[in-house]
């Protein structure tokens, strides 16, 4: 018993010494993976972008609810689909009511359906191994 204990604790003794195994990640090679939409790649983004491709318009109060997020983050990333195009904002008033709804442009459809084949392609190579 004393034998296998001194053994195990040589045996840490020397992983403990030993330098760390470095090993360098493998350089991706040229076109092998697809660069993702940066913009898109954010969830609360992609929740934004995927629930407007199978809904006509969503409210600002509908999106809140779906992605159960908060009023300033869904604002500030509604802004940037927005400002990239992806998404058109239009805000009316019902009553004395503020209504912001939310559609999916040509644009943001086509980019996410674009996120959606790299994202295939990514699962698929990864499967292949």
């Amino acid at each position: 018993m004393a034998k296998r204990n001194l053994a195990s604790h040589e045996a840490r003794e020397v992983a403990r010494r030993a330098p760390p195994v470095r090993r360098e990640a493998p350089k991706p090679q040229p076109g092998a993976t697809p660069d993702l939409d940066r913009l898109i790649h954010e969830r609360v983004r992609l929740g934004i972008l995927s629930a407007l491709a199978v809904n006509h318009d969503l409210t600002f109060n509908e999106l809140k609810s779906l992605l159960n997020t908060t009023d300033g983050n869904l604002s500030v990333h509604a802004r940037k689909l927005e400002e990239a195009e992806y998404i058109h904002c239009t805000k009316s008033f019902d009553g004395r009511v503020p209504r912001t709804e939310y559609r999916l442009t040509a644009a943001g459809r086509k980019a996410l359906e674009k996120y959606l084949d790299d994202m295939e392609h990514i699962i698929r190579t990864t499967r292949e191994g």
